[in-house]
């Protein structure tokens, strides 16, 4: 047997991960010097009320190599074979610890791969690992699959406010106070880990266009894998901007899902993504 182990940045609802037989290992969120474990203590939404509302902004902390031991040792006892997908490791040291604790346990069955994104970028990459395992695949064959096929999920976003990438540090003062009176939303998505500033655009509508702009600059989607539409905070007219996107770049039936604390804490409320797969 496979067991696909992943972290709770691929925003896989606990409840859901159950059904695609896939463990989540949370990561930590520190909200007013309180602790809490994503999606275990805290969901979603539940954070957002809160960050809207925390005088400093979050923290996050990494899993610690112990919380993929456990996991690891009753694959060894098992006998079963383990693939693991995490965040990128450019902004986090999940993908460390995850091998820390492979050489911990000492079992050549468990190969770790660097997602090289996160939140919907992650989710497609698991989704994919389900469905090659349930299809019958082999660890080593898997694992080679998807270190290839990562390169070819995409993800494009804009951002409602400037004012959590300034806290972050991602933006200095002048530039998010210039920002915000000219209304600008900056254009992010991943770049082999890193997450980047790809352009800006006045208002919503102009920020959807630019996404569809880059999205058309970069090839052809796979409109045979899935597509997924994200969001942080409220989904309030979430559907206006997947209308707009599938209006020209004619996709069907899309996933979607609420982005967690790790990227909602830079992102702020009032976010719009969608992630994809490149057509090869």
């Amino acid at each position: 047997m496979i067991k696909i182990i992943t972290d709770s940045t691929s925003d896989i609802d606990l409840k859901y991960a159950k059904e695609l037989n896939v463990e989540v290992v949370p990561l930590k969120v520190i909200i007013d010097g309180k602790e809490y474990k994503d999606r275990i203590d805290l969901e979603p939404e539940e954070f957002y009320d809160l960050l809207v509302n925390s005088q400093t902004l979050p923290s996050t902390s990494q899993p610690s190599p112990q919380d993929f031991v456990d996991l690891y040792e009753t694959a060894k006892n098992n006998n079963d074979s383990v693939i693991v997908i995490t965040l990128s490791s450019v902004i986090s040291g999940t993908y460390q610890s995850a091998n820390l604790a492979k050489d911990l346990v000492d079992y050549d069955d468990i190969y770790v791969i660097d997602s090289l994104g996160t939140t919907q970028m992650q989710r497609l990459l698991v989704l994919k690992a389900v469905a090659l395992r349930n299809e019958g695949m082999n660890a080593q064959d898997l694992y080679t699959f998807l270190e290839a096929y990562k390169h070819r999920i995409r993800l494009f976003a804009f951002v409602d406010t400037l004012e959590y990438l300034y806290k972050g540090g991602r933006l200095s003062r002048t530039a998010a106070t210039a920002g915000t009176l000219l209304k600008f939303k900056p254009i992010i998505g991943f770049d082999e880990g890193k997450l980047d500033v790809f352009a800006k655009a006045r208002g919503t509508q102009k920020a959807t266009t630019k996404i569809i702009d880059l999205i058309q600059q970069d090839g052809e989607m796979d409109l045979d894998e899935p597509i997924c539409i994200g969001y942080t905070g409220s989904s309030d007219g979430l559907d206006k901007f997947e209308n707009t996107l599938r209006e020209t770049l004619h996709f069907g039936e899309t996933l979607h899902g609420i982005v967690g604390p790790v990227i909602g804490t830079h992102a702020g409320p009032g976010a719009r993504l969608i992630a994809y797969v490149k057509k090869q």
